[in-house]
């Protein structure tokens, strides 16, 4: 079989689980992937006959995707701010919506090169928050944390591949003893989990069977546990005219703010994301 005759046959496998153009988009980037070759060049050479080893890698990553597993773990590949990360499913799936979380950091301090600062990335996840920033606004001091190890080795190995300098920390951040292994900061950002474990039932079984469920969710009685957590963090570790970026749930946005509605700050911003719904809040120090 060709290289035309493989996509094909990958893309009407797919056609019954995807849209059209999601299951073309999947099929490019496999095929982009596993050959090497941007689309104009798999076009050009539609008639190349794959190795065998090529063809066992689409065999066994065709096998994946029928079984709902996402593309990115089963090639161990996402994109996150123009930078392709390994992720695996020790770590959640970079989404688009952290993207924005992370402009807003890199929009406001962009245009300050003289102005040294320090960056604590709580749950580093892939890596994709600390390593995109640092990688953005170089003469920042970025710090990033985690709980999970396995976690703490993929952002480790991304940050390499990447050759960005960030300082990874394993500790439990619910618990505040762990905090003493921590400095005071210019800048905290996070995506912390968020999703009340109710919501399991709604959400899509790719996202379910194989991200980390201690990644994406909390307990329904306090789902701001980790944002109360961040506040009480910041109120020894944030310095001062420090700010806060927080992802958050669209439905619980407006209730994180009101965690930093106090003495201590002098702004809480809520902001929606592309698909206009409130995911993002900023607070800052006085």
């Amino acid at each position: 079989m060709t290289l035309n005759d493989h996509q094909q046959q990958l893309l009407s496998k797919l056609s019954g689980m995807y849209e059209p153009r999601e299951a073309a988009n999947i099929s490019d980037w496999v095929m982009e992937n596993i050959t090497g070759w941007k689309k104009i060049d798999r076009v050009v050479n539609k008639q190349f006959m794959l190795t065998d080893e090529q063809v066992a890698k689409l065999d066994q990553v065709s096998s994946d995707l029928l079984k709902h597993r996402p593309i990115q773990y089963a090639l161990g590949e996402a994109w996150f701010y123009g930078m392709k990360f390994y992720v695996n499913e020790a770590v959640l799936i970079p989404r688009p919506e952290t993207e924005e979380l992370v402009e807003w950091v890199v929009n406001d301090f962009q245009n300050k090169q003289q102005q040294h600062f320090s960056v604590l990335d709580i749950g580093s996840g892939s890596g994709c928050i600390p390593i995109a920033i640092k990688k953005n606004l170089a003469w920042a001091d970025v710090n990033s944390c985690d709980v999970s190890e396995d976690a703490l080795d993929v952002a480790s190995q991304n940050a390499d591949a990447l050759r960005t300098d960030v300082q990874f920390h394993q500790l439990d951040f619910l618990n505040a003893a762990d905090w003493e292994q921590l400095g005071a900061f210019d800048v905290i950002v996070s995506n912390p989990p968020y999703i009340p474990n109710e919501e399991i039932v709604e959400m899509e079984k790719h996202v379910v069977d194989f991200e980390p469920h201690l990644a994406l969710f909390v307990e329904n009685e306090n789902p701001l546990i980790f944002y109360k957590a961040i506040a009480d963090f910041s109120v020894q570790h944030l310095k001062a005219k420090g700010s806060v970026y927080m992802e958050t749930h669209m439905a619980l946005a407006n209730d994180v703010a009101a965690l930093f509605t106090n003495e201590l700050f002098e702004t809480a911003e809520v902001r929606k994301d592309l698909q206009g719904k409130d995911r993002m809040v900023k607070v800052t120090r006085k």
